[in-house]
């Protein structure tokens, strides 16, 4: 039951945070930018006053699809944020570039994060296997000299679950430099106005609220199946 819990939380949160995040989007969608900039043409402006001159920006289908790929280096937007021309796309486009200014300059965090990403994948695929195989062989391995029975394989899902927690904590603060670079681009080039920027500002806050959520969930279920490594609990 305490795992359900933790899940149930969790999924509440998440679910609590992306609604506020939608709204906030759909709001500073309304607010549209006096300099007619769509977020296709904030992301190039972007990389050029970085200097960034060998990073694509293309359109992807789908909504919240945008995301930077630093295998291609191509800054890739949602339709809507691509075309449209207002505080929430601008706020969008200007973060993804956030993180090709990362790949740019070497950003420590971005480095461990892409490093940890094949080790992520392959734990992600296979941890709840084996945490359920541990389970499986602890409870089946018990004895009255070896109560706790065999725990070699609940260790191993526990390590890989370790390795997920781990990546959302790193990408913290990996998102959250990638917002503030957006920012302080938008505010010191004046490519928004005041009143515009106060729209960036509250969306990003928003979709940087949604990896802390994230974490924080992924934290609370490492807790609960170290515990029970630990034989702290046995449900």
């Amino acid at each position: 039951m305490g795992y359900y819990i933790i899940i149930g939380i969790s999924m509440l949160v998440s679910w609590w945070v992306s609604s506020r995040l939608k709204s906030k989007f759909e709001y500073y969608s309304n607010v549209h930018l006096r300099n007619g900039l769509s977020g296709k043409e904030v992301a190039e402006k972007m990389l050029r006053d970085n200097g960034i001159n060998d990073v694509q920006v293309i359109s992807v289908p789908g909504q919240l699809t945008d995301h930077y790929n630093p295998a291609d280096k191509t800054v890739n937007l949602s339709e809507g944020v691509y075309m449209q021309r207002n505080a929430a796309a601008a706020a969008v486009a200007a973060h993804e570039c956030g993180h090709a200014v990362q790949h740019a300059v070497g950003y420590s965090m971005l480095n461990l994060r892409s490093k940890l990403v094949p080790i992520v994948n392959i734990s992600s695929n296979l941890m709840q296997f084996v945490l359920i195989a541990g389970i499986a062989v602890m409870a089946a391995s018990r004895t009255i000299e070896n109560p706790n029975g065999n725990t070699t394989v609940l260790a191993i899902g526990v390590a890989m679950f370790a390795m997920t927690t781990l990546f959302a904590f790193v990408t913290l603060p990996v998102e959250y430099d990638a917002s503030n670079r957006a920012m302080k681009w938008l505010k010191d080039t004046g490519t928004v106005t005041a009143e515009e920027f106060v729209g960036v500002q509250d969306s990003l806050k928003w979709a940087a609220r949604t990896y802390v959520v994230a974490a924080l969930g992924s934290l609370a279920q490492l807790v609960y199946w170290g515990s029970l490594l630990l034989g702290g609990r046995r449900d």
